[in-house]
């Protein structure tokens, strides 16, 4: 037992293996900016994606990908043996299609509507599908404080219905107090227990969580980006999975 058990735990690593090399070129990457590789110390984008599980046969997507900054990873990571499509919030990093490399991104969910009403604080996520099935892993970063309940939960729906069995759905987050009330002083943060709850409620299993980003010296009083905790924050990173 102890030796089918080495086994698999070397075969998991060699796994791994080839997907961090991969990870590490594209992190030394030209098409990379001096202000994204500044980043690249607190963001641990290879012990990140190694919790989640990311190899680099995978079918993946990215939701809300922002500028890109872990789009220009996860892309070329993947290109070779297996598949990355982005989704929602997409705009910025439409023209990185036209960049050596990057010809392979695909573009999906493009009628999803991603709004914040009048008055509002929070954006409203309106979609039926990702337009894509059976993937191995979705991934968000830093988008699910970002949304009312309405738009939390239906991005959560989505992700489920787009992942096949045993998939991963992989989240990250700016910390909140748990149970605190949201004021403008703490802004852009979200309890994880509450993230927990409503991720479970769509159907995921909660898998494991990791200290990699969690943070000390931030006290979780503050907007994220003040100057005294922007870049610092302490964030959540949690996996869950879709059941067999």
């Amino acid at each position: 037992m102890l030796l089918l058990a080495t086994s698999i735990n070397s075969i998991a690593a060699d796994n791994f293996d080839a997907t961090a090399e991969k990870i590490k070129s594209a992190l030394n990457a030209e098409i990379r900016t001096e202000s994204e590789t500044d980043r690249d110390k607190n963001r641990k984008a290879l012990q990140t994606l190694e919790f989640f599980g990311l190899r680099e046969d995978m079918k993946i997507i990215e939701l809300i990908p922002g500028s890109g900054w872990y789009t220009k990873i996860l892309a070329p990571v993947v290109s070779d043996n297996g598949e990355y499509y982005a989704a929602i919030g997409t705009g910025r990093i439409n023209s990185m299609t036209e960049q050596p490399g990057f010809e392979k991104i695909k573009i999906v969910a493009e009628d999803a509507k991603l709004y914040r009403k009048d008055g509002e604080r929070f954006y409203s996520l309106e979609a039926d599908s990702l337009g894509v099935k059976d993937l191995d892993m979705v991934l968000t970063f830093r988008n699910y404080h970002n949304f009312g309940e309405q738009g939390r939960r239906n991005m959560n729906k989505l992700a489920f219905e787009a992942l096949k069995p045993g998939g991963v759905y992989a989240v990250v987050d700016h910390t909140a107090r748990h149970m605190e009330a949201q004021t403008p002083a703490n802004r852009r943060r979200i309890d994880p227990v509450l993230a927990i709850k409503e991720i479970q409620e769509a159907g995921f299993e909660f898998v494991d969580y990791t200290d990699l980003h969690y943070r000390a010296d931030d006290e979780l009083r503050y907007e994220v980006g003040v100057k005294s905790v922007s870049g610092n924050t302490d964030r959540w990173t949690i996996k869950f999975r879709k059941p067999n």
